[in-house]
């Protein structure tokens, strides 16, 4: 039975806390429009896109206006289409991804993610085609979300997979050079990437989902902050405690919408992922979260054992309030995304090595961080190798979304406007990693891989 109090707390929360549906996504499977004319496929895939989520945003749209519940995007996840496009005897894959914008803008989501290939453990030619494809993808494209998955727990680090993906980054930020390098914040490079993932960019419709899915992503940062105001200066374990309970009522919140678009959709409900992803919105920021629980400033000592209470409480919570909580599930740190980061980023306390220190114990990985434009191909790559093996020998789902930006260099700042916020570009070491990443080949899975 609901209190008022309950009901009370529920419109703070939403008013004053910054409480959101941030997405709900619709996962579509496309393996049945496989084709070897790239025309016929790309028809097939848009009229599936458009038959199976006409009515997504309208209904979005009713469930915020009758709940009173912000959702802030509305997205479709589609099956790889390294996979979906692999028997299209086409050398040039960019047909597939406008016809992906041309189904999304029918549609009206926000974004559309997807443009993806999994090759942790080699790659096929459609899977290369893909990749290659992807700076002019991102550059001729609007809504289209493109990722990557190098490596994973079981197969290990495919590192010529990793060394193209530092070209490819480089190669989209000057194709989309006039926006500061956008294009690479649409791009994102996995270790261990999940199937369920409703978050952009790196969403994509897993080989081994339903045909179609609704996947709700929960935030609430602001939340959190508040509730841990209450119990300021209290042992840790009570700080924890608190976080638990608040993602508990954040989680539930979204398992009603995700059943009730389920149910208005005739689509199966998949999972709810309660990550507690940040805007650039003052009082909606996991480093003041941080800062909360007794940091001066989020990058200082302390910062990596406060990321790790705050993450699991996090995972504890939601788990206590579904049984179906799934795709990342935690903290992200995406530094343009939060204002609290971008502050302890200009401070010079924020930097990259902290960020992946991090990443051990957060949900994802290096997440929106703006470097010199002028940064290596091969110390790209050197990063993405970084995060991977973190990924990898954790046995955790790392990803990263850097943006090599154009003809800046550190101290300036890039501007992506929205949710993506602002960035300052921050220093990489000069060092090179090149011979390293030249030589190619396989980084091997660790022993506790073995697992049979």
């Amino acid at each position: 039975m609901l209190s008022l109090q309950n009901i009370f707390d529920t419109i703070a929360m939403v008013d004053k806390q910054h409480l959101d549906i941030r997405t709900i996504t619709m996962g579509i499977s496309l393996l049945d429009c496989a084709d070897e004319d790239m025309g016929r496929c790309c028809d097939k895939i848009y009229d599936k896109i458009c038959s199976r989520a006409e009515k997504l945003v309208q209904t979005g749209c009713d469930i915020e206006s009758e709940f009173g519940i912000p959702i802030v995007n509305k997205r479709i996840s589609v099956t790889p289409i390294a996979i979906a496009g692999a028997a299209c005897k086409s050398e040039d894959f960019v047909p597939l991804a406008l016809t992906l914008d041309r189904a999304a803008k029918t549609c009206g989501v926000n974004f559309i993610g997807g443009y993806s290939a999994l090759v942790q453990k080699g790659m096929t030619t459609a899977d290369e085609k893909l990749i290659r494809s992807i700076p002019e993808a991102l550059a001729e494209t609007e809504l289209v979300c493109s990722s990557v998955n190098v490596g994973s727990t079981r197969a290990g680090i495919n590192m010529d997979a990793v060394r193209l993906m530092g070209e490819i980054v480089k190669a989209t930020a000057a194709r989309t050079a006039d926006q500061d390098g956008f294009g690479c914040a649409k791009l994102v490079v996995f270790c261990n990437a999940v199937e369920d993932n409703p978050f952009m960019a790196g969403a994509f419709h897993g080989v081994g989902e339903a045909e179609k899915v609704i996947n709700v992503g929960v935030s609430g940062p602001g939340v959190v902050y508040h509730a841990l105001r209450s119990v300021r200066g209290q042992p840790l374990d009570v700080a924890a405690e608190t976080i638990k309970k608040t993602a508990f009522r954040v989680t539930r919140m979204g398992q009603l919408v995700a059943q009730e678009a389920s149910r208005r959709l005739g689509v199966p409900f998949g999972i709810v992922d309660l990550s507690l992803a940040p805007t650039p919105a003052i009082g909606d920021s996991v480093a003041r979260i941080l800062e909360e629980l007794g940091l001066e400033v989020c990058g200082t000592h302390g910062t990596t054992a406060a990321l790790a209470l705050l993450n699991d409480a996090v995972k504890k919570g939601g788990v206590m309030a579904s049984s179906s909580v799934g795709g990342l599930s935690g903290a992200f740190i995406p530094v343009s995304e939060d204002e609290g980061m971008i502050a302890a980023a200009r401070r010079g306390t924020l930097t990259l090595d902290k960020l992946e220190a991090m990443t051990c114990v957060c949900s994802v990985g290096l997440d929106m961080i703006a470097v010199p434009g002028d940064t290596p191909a091969s110390t790209l790559s050197a990063i993405l190798a970084d995060e991977a093996a973190i990924g990898m020998v954790n046995g955790k789902t790392t990803a990263v979304r850097i943006l090599p930006a154009p003809g800046k260099t550190v101290g300036d700042t890039i501007e992506m406007g929205g949710l993506l916020g602002s960035a300052p570009v921050m220093p990489v070491h000069r060092e090179s990693a090149e011979a390293f990443i030249q030589r190619g080949g396989r980084i091997p899975a660790p022993l506790h891989s073995l697992k049979n």
